[in-house]
């Protein structure tokens, strides 16, 4: 299955996540934070199928945590979260590195269903 970095600063969201995702068999890694997340990606060399990530979060948010990914990681496909319009506003100018963004709150249904989604359409080959 695939490997997943999960980054979203609420611990509940984190774990309801994970656990959501869990449930097709995928490997979860979390972080707490983009910084987090950035540095689990640089010291994994890039290595996870998924990069799901939260838009605003302390230190540094999804979508700066979305570019610098797509930068040093082209092949790695990035799904964002948010429940703020303003959030997901800004995101819309990033079609070409993100696959879609996720509106909070959603079902573990939704998730499940966005991830299989986002995982279906990665590159052929990629990680």
């Amino acid at each position: 299955m695939a490997r997943v970095l999960i980054a979203d600063d609420e611990d509940s969201m984190r774990s309801l996540v994970a656990r959501a995702i869990a449930m097709d068999g995928h490997e979860i890694v979390t972080a707490q934070d983009g910084a987090e997340a950035l540095d689990i990606l640089t010291d994994n060399a890039g290595a996870f199928d998924l990069l799901l990530t939260d838009i605003k979060m302390p230190i540094m948010d999804g979508i700066a945590l979305a570019l610098s990914a797509a930068r040093d990681f082209p092949a790695l496909t990035i799904l964002l979260m948010t429940g703020f319009a303003d959030q997901r506003e800004r995101a819309s100018g990033l079609n070409a590195i993100v696959h879609d963004v996720v509106t909070k709150p959603f079902s573990v249904t939704d998730i499940r269903t966005a991830v299989a989604g986002a995982l279906a359409a990665r590159q052929p080959g990629a990680r």
